[in-house]
């Protein structure tokens, strides 16, 4: 698979999100407290992401 969420604990043990395409990160994520929380920041990125507008601020 070209892209994929990867959930991590950092060093100061929050969960944090990945999200990888070619392996390369696009972007990581502000640390949550527990996983399950993590896990559902992915799950509205899936669901409101598609349709989110373009906000150019240069």
């Amino acid at each position: 698979m070209p892209h994929n969420f990867e959930v991590y604990k950092d060093k100061k043990g929050e969960f944090r999100i990945r999200f990888k395409y070619n392996s390369e990160v696009m972007f990581s994520s502000e640390g949550y407290a527990s996983k399950s929380s993590a896990m559902s920041a992915i799950e509205s990125f899936k669901k409101n992401g598609p349709g989110a507008a373009i906000e150019d601020n240069s």
